[in-house]
This record gives structure tokens, C-alpha cells and sequence, in this order.
């Protein structure tokens, strides 16, 4: 089943374009152009979808505030 992600683009001063993935997290990766950040993006949604799908050994318990 094919899914969709929105993918977030800015390019830094250097002219490299930067993508990541807010949804998938650690899903991030550059290119000089657009047409490659696409075709790498894809290859790093895949790779982070694997990863997540082996890594299901977690258990939520709860979230916790910290006064610093």
C-alpha cells in the first residue's frame, strides 16, 4: 500500500537542497539538485520505513513534564 509523506525543502548558503520527513523521524538527506533530492528522499523514506517496521519493540508509557 503506497503512502504519503509531506517532505520539507530549503536550500542552504552553499546551494545544497536539504529535505526532511516531519512524520519519519532521522529522515533527512541533500542534494545539489532538485531532481536528485527527490529520487534520494524516496531512497531515505524507504530505508526509514524499514527500520520503523523492525522497530516495534518500544511501549508507549506516558509523557512526563521537567521543570529546569
Amino acid at each position: 500500500m503506497a503512502r504519503e509523506f509531506s517532505v520539507i525543502i530549503e536550500r542552504d548558503a552553499e546551494g545544497y537542497y536539504i529535505g526532511s520527513v516531519p512524520d519519519l523521524r532521522g529522515c533527512h538527506t541533500q542534494a545539489k539538485s532538485l531532481d536528485a533530492l527527490m529520487k534520494r528522499i524516496r531512497e531515505a523514506i524507504e530505508l526509514c520505513l524499514e527500520v520503523e517496521a523492525e522497530d516495534q519493540t518500544h511501549e508507549f508509557v506516558g509523557v512526563q513534564r521537567v521543570l529546569v
